[in-house]
């Protein structure tokens, strides 16, 4: 048994130095196969390299010589306008030496002429006086005094030329005056008008790519009909890039549609439902930026202790204009001209300052418009219990009201001033604003009606009517009653539409 198992281990001893030798000899084959590799891919790196470095240098020379060839070309086109200019200035001398000749002849020709007109001057002197002696002698006038006789007769003919030239000016301006008028009327408005539409009408919401306009109409256009219809405005999607403008003659309206527009493009979800619920957030929004407006522009006017109303009509002013200039801004302008005026004639300039700020505030609350804006802004203020000096100045600063301060003529000048410098309105745009919104009264005076919005520069009136209280078959009754009223009492450029809108809505929760 111990024979076998030495047996066993020699064997196994055996096997493992046999292996171990086949091993090294496989390896060192393997090794001598992996450096003649090695050798020859290197070897056919090299020439490549060889190859590529050879080839660089053919194209380098090449273009070597042929930067020396087009310098040479250059040197030679440059040799030959030298060559040119030389020829040139030898010429050029050759005529100045010619010119010089001619000139000192001409100088000694003239020299001569000179000479000879001094003579004949001269003898032409002594045959004047000649004459002038023999003309005294004849007439029995003196030289100084016939002079004078010939200056009287050229005065009075040169007063009569002169008097039928200005004639003639002053007739012709006459007759061009109203033509030239009327053309620097026609330039200005040319020049201004159309920036004015435009900066009281319209507001532009710029697009990262057109491909957000398809989400915004949506499908058969009930986004955009839904967002015009909770906005009270209206949206050109038009070939303009990457923009939509929205129109609408109340800046509130435009800044909610804005803002909306642009919540709902970050967002991504535009649908009717969705375009309500952001719709109605962005009215809070800019009701509570009102606010701040207000509180804001008290503190920067140093005006203290004003009522909460009177606080968010002064920051609803930022939306209004009147004849075409920012309230807030007339307003803010009228107050420091009368701190100023108040301060010289020696009375309280914070007073002045808190009546100038406040005395057109009766045109910015929608109700009562059958009043004033001076008498109302009175009434407010009152309400507000502001002090009596303070409500004479706002309603008495159109004449409305008896002046019982000396803050109320102060006031009124320096509203005049602000608003009857050059460019501060444009009596225009007021008129059209005041148009439009006539027009979305009248027909809100009709029973059933919610709402109105008067879109497309006042030729369409949208009338919401509430499906509870008027049939489909009312509808086209109330759309001709109201076109008829429009045209009875109304005076409008080309047509107005008026589409009345009837809309039934089922709402129901999951609890």
């Amino acid at each position: 048994m111990t024979a076998i198992i030495i047996a066993a281990v020699a064997g196994l001893v055996a096997g493992a130095l046999i292996g171990y030798v086949l091993y090294r000899y496989v390896i060192k084959q393997a090794y001598n196969q992996s450096v003649e590799n090695a050798r020859k891919e290197a070897e056919a790196i090299k020439n490549k390299k060889l190859l590529e470095v050879k080839e660089k240098f053919l194209n380098k020379k090449a273009e070597l010589e042929k930067e020396v060839q087009q310098r040479n070309t250059k040197f030679q086109q440059m040799e030959n306008k030298l060559r040119q200019r030389e020829i040139s200035l030898n010429q050029r001398h050759e005529e100045l030496q010619r010119k010089k000749q001619e000139c000192e002849n001409l100088t000694q020709s003239l020299e001569a002429k000179i000479a000879n007109n001094d003579r004949k001057r001269t003898e032409l002197e002594e045959l004047q006086s000649q004459e002038r002696t023999r003309l005294e002698a004849i007439s029995g006038l003196s030289a100084d005094e016939a002079k004078e006789h010939l200056m009287e007769s050229m005065k009075a003919e040169a007063r009569t030329q002169a008097q039928q030239y200005i004639n003639e000016i002053i007739d012709d301006a006459k007759m061009t005056a109203n033509k030239e008028a009327k053309r620097i009327v026609i330039q200005s408005i040319q020049r201004v008008a159309t920036e004015t539409a435009v900066e009281n009408s319209v507001s532009v919401f710029h697009l990262e790519n057109d491909e957000i306009k398809g989400r915004v109409i949506g499908r058969e256009g009930r986004n955009i009909r839904a967002l015009e219809s909770a906005t009270g405005t209206e949206l050109v999607v038009d070939d303009t890039p990457e923009a939509i403008v929205i129109s609408a003659f109340d800046p509130v309206r435009r800044e909610i549609c804005r803002l909306a527009l642009h919540q709902l493009v970050a967002d991504g979800r535009i649908h009717p439902a969705r375009i309500e619920e952001v719709v109605n957030k962005v009215t809070k929004q800019i009701e509570e930026e009102i606010i701040e407006t207000g509180k804001r522009t008290a503190i920067d006017m140093g005006i203290h202790g004003l009522h909460p109303d009177l606080i968010r009509i002064i920051g609803k002013m930022k939306y209004r204009s009147s004849y075409g200039q920012n309230l807030l801004q007339h307003a803010r302008e009228t107050a420091n001209l009368c701190a100023v005026m108040a301060a010289e004639l020696g009375l309280n300039p914070k007073k002045a300052r808190r009546a100038g700020l406040l005395h057109d505030i009766g045109k910015v609350p929608d109700e009562d418009p059958e009043t004033p804006h001076a008498l109302y802004g009175a009434k407010l203020a009152e309400q507000c219990k502001e002090k009596p000096d303070i409500v004479n100045a706002i309603g008495a600063h159109h004449d409305e009201m008896e002046m019982t301060t000396l803050l109320a003529p102060i006031v009124q000048v320096c509203d005049a001033i602000s608003g009857a410098r050059p460019g501060a309105r444009r009596e225009i745009v007021e008129a059209y604003i005041k148009r439009l919104h006539d027009l979305e009264q009248l027909a809100l005076s009709y029973p059933g009606v919610t709402k109105t919005y008067a879109i497309q520069a006042g030729r369409e009136l949208r009338v919401i009517v509430g499906a509870d209280k008027i049939t489909d078959a009312e509808t086209e009754i109330l759309s001709n009653d109201i076109a008829k009223k429009i045209q009875d009492e109304m005076t409008y450029p080309g047509q107005v539409k008026i589409t009345v809108i009837r809309e039934t809505r089922a709402i129901s929760f999951a609890k």
